[in-house]
């Protein structure tokens, strides 16, 4: 074997802990029958799987919940791991993939330097409302949004529609106009 492999968890519930990766197939999960079990509720109980496959690692999602990702790209099939690559499990759990090259004649071993992840920040959430909650202050959003003239314009003819019907039954009453406007009306000839 050119090397070693290791992953080192730097974020979840043990950082720092480093995993030896010896043998063909490795689970990850929360199960604790996983040869690399990880105890948190975003991880899945059979979360992904390592298979080693002509000198290499390749790691492949089993179908979990919270998705397993690679530098922040999400996994939709296998994929072949190189040394320094990030791996994440959901948003909180987060691996560094490593080969450590060995040489015989070497009287010492050292990791590849690999860069520190950057930190996921989830988005601040909405701020929530309430029902009978009375807001802080006018929103700045009723500003801007445009009065609809058409139920205005309706509301103001039907007023004068009115208006001018008790005006025209004010005027056959004050000049006795009953009989020729309403012929029906009993008492008219």
């Amino acid at each position: 074997m050119p090397g070693q492999f290791q992953l080192t968890m730097r974020s979840g519930p043990n950082p720092g802990t480093v995993y030896a990766l010896d043998g063909d197939q490795l689970s990850i999960g929360r199960d604790s029958s996983n040869e690399i079990p990880v105890n948190d509720a975003e991880v899945s109980r059979r979360h992904a799987r390592l298979s080693f496959q002509g000198g290499k690692y390749v790691l492949e999602d089993m179908g979990s919940t919270n998705g397993t990702f690679v530098n922040g790209q999400r996994l939709s099939g296998p994929r072949v791991l190189k040394s320094g690559e990030v791996i994440s499990l959901g948003e909180q759990i987060v691996f560094v993939y490593e080969v450590i090259d060995s040489d015989p004649g070497a009287t010492r071993v050292s990791p590849r330097q690999v860069p520190e992840p950057r930190p996921i920040t989830p988005p601040p959430p909405a701020p929530q409302s309430f029902a009978g909650q009375i807001p802080e202050g006018p929103p700045e959003v009723a500003a801007a949004r445009r009065i609809n003239p058409v139920p205005i314009a309706i509301g103001v003819g039907a007023l004068i529609l009115v208006c001018v019907c008790i005006a025209f039954l004010v005027w056959v009453d004050q000049t006795f106009r009953w009989c020729q406007f309403f012929p029906f009306i009993s008492g008219c000839p």
